[in-house]
Order: structure tokens, then C-alpha cells, then sequence
């Protein structure tokens, strides 16, 4: 994803904002890399969700609305919500989405995910999506900037909340797709399993074919019986400056 000087020329930019290019149907983003920018976790949810013509779609914790934006160009769903806790990202999404002139398809709404199924009602949603924070209290080093820490730490939500949120919201048969840390796995798929929503498919994401997985992305749908596919792994880099062929053809680096 890279900045691009001449569409920052026709947008007005809050101090410290940059726009970048997402490579994708001319669509753009508007960050603020000293709050938080999105990440390959992101970009790959996208990729892995399944959104069918006339799925509502939810995306719980959205940040800047990169999954929205992403998901609204590459799927026919009917529309896409963004529940984003932290007003200055919410407001980002918005300009964001009037920029990308997707404001009948999305729309950002400024909450708190422990409460988004009184927000939006119980089984409003055919799809939920997530990029929740990865880390408990205990793991690592908490992030200086609040901003951040709430994205990368449970800070605000936990797993729990996400889950049990998302199986409130979703339509019987609905589905979660969700990326996370694999060192988290067990607790995720009890998790899951404890708000009556089933593993169906995993695929582990690799920065290199010989290093251990760092993300995994998961599909869990509500009141489905058990059988899990396990997808093959997807390998990032090929080398330090090349991407894998998939990395390329699939998602355009």
C-alpha cells in the first residue's frame, strides 16, 4: 500500500493523516500512522471471507474501515456496517468511505463491541468479520500509544466479548470469519464453541515456508455440526523482497 501525493492534492488532510493507495479498483484510505494503520491481517480477512449477494455484513472493532472498504469492492454483499469504538478512527472511516463514493453500501457506526448486539439487535447480521486485539494483559509489552494498545491489546474487549457479541448478532447458519495468533488457537476454538458457534475452516498464514505461522484465519458458523477443513497454509514472502505468487496474484502485491 503506498501514498499517493497527487489524491492527497484533492483531499483536505487532518495534520499527521496520509492517503494510501490500496492497489484495488482505485480505492483509497485515509491513516494516521501515528494512531494506527492497518495491517496483512486485515487485508488477508478480506480474502478469506465469504460474502454472498445480499449478505448484511458486520465488522466488529473496524479501525479506519479497511475491511468495509475491501470487502464492499470485491463482494456483491447488500451492505456493510463498521463498529468501531474510537471516535478519531471512526471518523477517518467515514471520509474514507464519502472518498471512495461508497456511502449507500457502508456505514461506520461509533460503539462499543461488548454491547453491539443491543446496538444493532439480536440475528441482524448474515456475515461478522474481525480483527480483534490479539494480545491478553501478560502478552507483551503494552503499546506507549492508548490508540494502538486498544487495537493490539484487550484493552477495551476481549475474545469473549467479540464472540459471544457476534453469535448474538449473527442469523442462524451465520458466518464469523475472524484472523488471530495462533499461539491463541485452543482458547479460540472453546471459545467459539461455548457461544454455539462451529470451527468449519482454518487456514494458517506463514511469513516464511520454514517459520511458524503467525496469523490464522478461521470460519465458524452458528448452530453448524462439527467438521472443520483445514485450508493449506499460505506462505507471505517467497524471499526477504518477494512476495509468493499467491501473495500476488490473489491480493495484488
Amino acid at each position: 500500500m503506498q501514498e499517493t501525493s497527487e489524491l492527497r492534492e484533492h483531499f483536505d488532510l487532518l495534520p499527521g493523516e496520509r492517503l494510501d493507495d490500496l492497489q484495488r479498483n482505485h480505492l483509497q484510505i485515509i491513516q494516521n500512522p501515528e494512531r494506527f494503520c492497518f495491517g496483512m491481517d486485515a487485508v488477508l480477512l478480506s480474502g478469506f471471507a465469504q460474502v454472498r449477494s445480499g449478505d448484511e455484513v458486520l465488522d466488529l472493532g473496524t479501525g479506519t474501515g479497511i475491511i468495509p472498504i475491501l470487502l464492499e469492492a470485491k463482494t456483491k454483499g447488500r451492505h456493510f456496517t463498521g463498529l468501531e469504538i474510537q471516535e478519531e478512527s471512526a471518523a477517518m472511516a467515514r471520509r474514507s468511505i464519502l472518498l471512495n463514493h461508497q456511502q449507500d453500501k457502508i456505514n461506520i457506526v461509533t460503539g462499543d463491541i461488548k454491547e453491539a448486539s443491543v446496538l444493532f439487535g439480536t440475528s441482524s447480521f448474515s456475515v461478522v468479520t474481525s480483527n480483534p486485539p490479539y494480545m491478553i494483559a501478560e502478552h507483551g509489552l503494552k503499546n506507549p500509544s492508548y490508540t494502538r494498545a486498544v487495537a493490539r491489546h484487550e484493552v477495551l474487549c476481549t475474545l469473549d466479548d467479540v464472540v459471544r457479541e457476534t453469535s448474538r448478532l449473527l442469523k442462524p447458519n451465520g458466518h464469523f470469519y475472524m484472523v488471530h495468533r495462533p499461539f491463541r488457537l485452543a482458547e479460540i476454538i472453546c471459545t467459539l464453541s461455548m457461544h454455539r458457534l462451529e470451527l468449519k475452516r482454518l487456514r494458517m498464514v506463514y511469513p516464511y515456508v520454514d517459520k511458524e505461522p503467525n496469523m490464522v484465519l478461521l470460519e465458524a458458523v452458528k448452530y453448524a455440526k462439527p467438521r472443520v477443513t483445514v485450508d493449506p497454509p499460505l506462505i507471505i514472502w517467497k524471499s526477504p523482497n518477494e512476495y509468493t505468487d499467491e501473495m500476488k496474484n490473489d491480493y495484488g502485491y
